[in-house]
């Protein structure tokens, strides 16, 4: 019992120590890098917690034995330290106990909240846990590798919903709309075909991104029998797995568990995780963990004191201040360490300030520099500020290894965004040629690139071509073939429609940068219409399966489109200098058609030459072409990398929406 007694003073006094020095050790004008520090150290021998909260007046921790008791056992408070930080030390084994921090902030006590670094929670995430992290971590986790990645322009982004993929009734797959679902091979759909993990292969895409996977507000996790559906954009605890997407929500260790085996098995089958994070704004605002851990700090303010609406969801964070700058940096190094994610897509990128996307960049560099970054650079609204600060993609060039969504080549190539009536290039609308241009070049400078007729930018905002994310749907408004039906004449027929479909990734695929789908476009998905399905039924937003065996063409089409970019490295050069050096765009005269040639073995290609013509118009046109021996592989709406025939003269035929690749070695 001595050696007990004594070991466990010895552990607090080695704690109090380090902290005490770390704290005096840190500049005034820099005490915000104590935020990251975790709001709980936990030990068998006893438990320390810390809190920063400048403004307390007084801070207590209450212990709980469940997530739902009224009542605390036990309340605990704490010590004020140097520049605002809080300290409690609690001996004895808290396993499984949980536990809220208060804070007395101008003479009242505000609500219970777990923290802004819970790192484990209990059912909808109102009280933090006390687990011990390294038990969550499934079978030969600490061996877990990513997937190889030589080049940033090698990745294939397929986004998707957890709900979404799996929970159809013909998925085949067992855990359905759960982060399991991505564990389990050998799934088929009703006429024997790939779903799930296998069909991601199949398609041979390189990344998932998952949309948004953190704890998020709008879903009770105590009531999953109602079927409520939620896209996640509504953050509660920034550092804890979603429990609506766990088998056991009550549960706080099974969603940390069952993320992590879903990461191990996507590595496995040699496909990265990109994780959907979502800084810019929180569910609520006033009862956020952000304003009763420090009120008046995170968020931004209108000069009339009133919250700031950039995301347009009812408020923005600060990403310019410097506890909100770290707590982003190490939350995201958070889920790169704990969670081995291998990628991050930040929404409504252009709230947040240029120096702290830089920060976040240098640190995951630090990590592993083959961690990918891209981002919304726009805001959903006017901000306090100053633009020339945000990381929007005018400003592009000063926040290098970040890219950004090209709005540019996605509404030039399917129409714009907001009028879903309006085509774009691929339903047959002129003066689109120069936009689609822009994004060819993977928004990077080229002497053939008019950037006065380019529809929103009128100037590169990449350095390179990673820098860029070249797609025509996401989880945002209408779906793919959704826009295609509502853009073109009435009675238009679905092979039209496909046509159009086929056309639009050819664009995206043979474009120099990143390309991106969503999930379910391969299999000629449908929303039915509905522009904005944040909160919509399965009915409209969930994948059927059944879809691939009718639209099996179209799959093959995409897995082809894919395949013939992954053995082709003429469409992944990787720096503006070879983009401009060994892309050539055709002098065509005809509106509504755009061609290139990929030229001298671009980027260590096998074919000396590569001819890409895409033709937006409803009837064929005839394009001159340089003499020589041509091979076409993707001709007519059709695709055979084996070749589609030769080309016999220097006048070749387009046919009408489609177009034509060819290779010359």
């Amino acid at each position: 019992m001595k050696n007990y007694i004594l070991e466990t003073v010895l552990v607090f006094l080695l704690i109090f120590v380090a902290v005490s020095i770390w704290a005096k050790s840190i500049p005034e004008e820099f005490t915000p890098a104590l935020s990251h520090h975790s709001e709980l150290n936990y030990s068998s021998l006893g438990s320390i917690f810390t809190l920063l909260a400048p403004t307390a007046a007084k801070v207590k921790i209450n212990l709980y034995n469940n997530d739902t008791d009224l009542r605390p056992i036990q309340t605990i408070f704490m010590k004020k330290g140097l520049q605002g930080m809080w300290t409690a030390m609690e001996k004895g084994d808290l396993k499984c106990k949980y536990y809220t921090f208060q804070i007395l902030h101008k003479g009242k006590w505000l609500k219970e909240t777990p923290g802004i670094w819970a790192k484990a929670v209990g059912v909808n995430g109102v009280r933090a846990a006390i687990i011990d992290l390294k038990s969550t971590d499934p079978e030969g986790w600490t061996k877990d590798v990513r997937p190889p990645l030589a080049h940033s322009t090698d990745i294939v982004i397929y986004e998707m919903h957890h709900r979404d993929f799996s929970v159809a009734s013909n998925s085949g797959i067992q855990h359905k709309g759960k982060f399991l679902a991505l564990t389990e091979n050998g799934t088929k759909n009703a006429e024997g075909l790939s779903t799930g993990i296998d069909h991601l292969k199949e398609l041979g895409i390189t990344h998932v991104h998952l949309l948004p996977s953190y704890d998020f507000g709008s879903i009770d996790e105590a009531r999953l029998s109602d079927n409520r559906y939620n896209w996640g954009y509504d953050p509660k605890n920034y550092n804890v797995p979603e429990g609506s997407f766990s088998t056991l929500p009550a549960d706080p260790a099974a969603r940390i568990r069952e993320f992590k085996q879903m990461v191990q098995s996507l590595h496995r089958n040699g496909i990265r995780v990109i994780l959907d994070v979502v800084y810019n704004h929180t569910f609520v605002t006033d009862e956020s963990n952000f304003t009763l851990t420090a009120p008046d700090y995170f968020y931004r303010k209108n000069k009339d004191g009133s919250y700031s609406n950039a995301s347009g969801c009812g408020n923005e964070t600060a990403s310019e201040q410097p506890m909100m700058r770290l707590f982003m940096i190490e939350s995201v190094k958070y889920w790169a360490k704990e969670y081995h994610v291998d990628g991050f897509r930040f929404d409504l990128m252009g709230i947040h300030d240029i120096e702290t996307m830089n920060q976040i960049r240098k640190e995951l560099d630090k990590i592993d520099p083959t961690i990918y970054m891209y981002g919304e650079g726009w805001t959903a609204g006017a901000s306090p500020l100053d633009e020339s600060l945000r990381a929007v993609k005018k400003n592009g060039l000063q926040f290098p290894h970040i890219a950004v969504f090209s709005d540019d080549l996605r509404d030039a190539i399917k129409g714009s965004w907001n009028d879903a009536k309006a085509p774009g290039f691929v339903g047959g609308k002129t003066g689109l040629e120069e936009s689609l241009k822009f994004g060819i070049v993977g928004a990077t400078q080229h002497p053939q690139v008019n950037y006065s007729l380019v529809n929103y930018s009128k100037a590169p905002y990449a350095i390179h071509p990673d820098e860029v994310i070249n797609y025509v749907s996401c989880h945002d408004d209408m779906c793919l073939n959704d826009k295609l039906r509502e853009s073109s004449p009435f009675n238009t027929k679905a092979d039209q429609i496909k046509r159009q479909n086929k056309l639009a990734q050819t664009i995206v695929f043979t474009s120099q940068g990143v390309p991106f789908i969503l999930s379910g476009e391969e299999l000629f998905r449908t929303k039915k219409g509905i522009h904005n399905s944040f909160q919509s039924p399965d009915s409209i937003n969930e994948i059927d399966w059944h879809w691939k065996s009718i639209h099996h063409d179209l799959f093959d089409y995409y897995r082809n489109l894919i395949l013939l970019r992954k053995q082709h490295p003429a469409f992944r050069m990787n720096t503006q200098a070879d983009v401009a050096n060994h892309l050539r765009f055709l002098d065509i005269k005809q509106k509504c058609v755009v061609g290139f040639m990929l030229t001298d073995h671009a980027n260590g290609d096998e074919c000396k030459d590569i001819l890409v013509i895409h033709n937006g118009n409803s009837q064929p046109v005839e394009v001159s072409v340089p003499d020589g021996e041509w091979t076409a592989v993707v001709k007519d709406g059709q695709i055979n990398l084996s070749g589609l025939g030769n080309i016999e003269n220097n006048r070749i035929t387009v046919a009408l929406v489609s177009s034509l690749i060819a290779f010359r070695k």
